[in-house]
């Protein structure tokens, strides 16, 4: 059996499909630890999800990278949207998707730069700690990262909901290009 790694106008390849759902896992695991947290507060239950949220984070934003990357590479093959309103709005959705997806992290690694902390996700030093903070990096983060992180939420939790609009209600081929 052939693999069919590259994207083609009838479904997304391999490689977008594991980014994709192992993105989603990863978002899955953050929010989920964040929600544990602001609904119960610090628990052994939320310490056992948001231990790892810097970390998976960093990791995110690299995903984020990597499939903006494979997706400008897949441009001409990927499935296309419809000539339509509900085309437009589901382009318009994914732009921000991707844009909240590189935003959000990045505005966490920004204040963790400038909190003058070393970071080293999965023990790895991305950087060694500072004498001084730099206030503008952690007033942006602080700012904006949980924000636009609950907003990002919402757009997954509407793309989810399209997702099966299109499978039950549609009963058309959106669901199966990328499952």
């Amino acid at each position: 059996m052939k693999a069919n790694w590259l994207d083609s106008p009838g479904k997304y390849g391999l490689v977008s499909r594991l980014l994709h759902w192992g993105m989603a896992a990863i978002f899955a695991w953050q929010f989920l630890g964040m929600i544990f947290k602001v609904t119960l507060g610090k628990t052994p239950l939320t310490g056992f999800f948001t231990s790892s949220h810097a970390s998976l984070g960093a990791l995110l934003f690299l995903l984020v990278a990597l499939r903006l990357v494979w997706a400008l590479y897949n441009a001409r093959r990927r499935p296309g949207y419809e000539a339509s309103c509900s085309g437009l709005m589901a382009r318009l959705g994914h732009v921000a998707l991707y844009g909240l997806m590189f935003a959000v992290p990045s505005l966490a690694l920004l204040r963790s730069y400038g909190s003058g902390r070393a970071f080293a996700p999965f023990g790895i030093p991305l950087w060694s700690a500072g004498e001084d903070k730099i206030e503008w990096m952690t007033a942006a983060g602080n700012a904006a990262h949980g924000l636009l992180g609950w907003v990002l939420l919402a757009i997954i939790v509407g793309h989810l909901g399209m997702a099966v609009w299109h499978r039950v209600a549609k009963r058309d081929d959106v669901w199966q290009r990328m499952a």
